[in-house]
């Protein structure tokens, strides 16, 4: 085998669609557009959504929500998950490297859900009013 005898596999190729060269091709005169209208004209289209001019739907919706981007940097961690990492000194780091929060992650606030029974120290991290309740009856503090 050569270079110059490389071919493509039969039928991987076919003839480009040349459109408007005569009745023999089948795309001839009006070359697959049709009769009049907007469509068959040269440049003639509309933006996406558009329907002639009746009100469109994404229009006749109303707007609804919002999700704020900076929420992906806030996470919460429950008590039962500091109880389960054993940690003396709990900091954003150490919450990352256990994989408790994602690693984007600047914001971290622990919630009352669960219990705890170790004392742990919170370092940079926050705290509800009930989770701080039972984090300092545990013998814990926060800082």
């Amino acid at each position: 085998m050569q270079l110059n005898d490389i071919k493509p596999a039969a039928g991987a190729k076919h003839a480009k669609r040349r459109v408007g060269r005569g009745i023999g091709s089948g795309l001839g005169k009006t070359a697959g557009r049709g009769h009049k209208g907007q469509k068959s004209r040269a440049g003639g289209y509309h933006k996406v959504g558009f329907e002639g001019g009746q009100m469109p739907l994404q229009r006749r919706l109303p707007k609804r929500g919002f999700k704020s981007q900076s929420l992906k940097y806030n996470a919460e961690v429950t008590l039962t998950a500091l109880e389960k990492l054993g940690a003396a000194e709990v900091d954003l780091l150490a919450l990352k490297a256990a994989d408790l929060v994602p690693a984007m992650t600047k914001v971290v606030k622990v919630i009352k859900s669960g219990e705890i029974t170790r004392a742990v120290k919170l370092t940079g991290v926050g705290a509800t009013a009930g989770a701080k309740a039972a984090i300092e009856a545990a013998g814990g503090s926060l800082a």
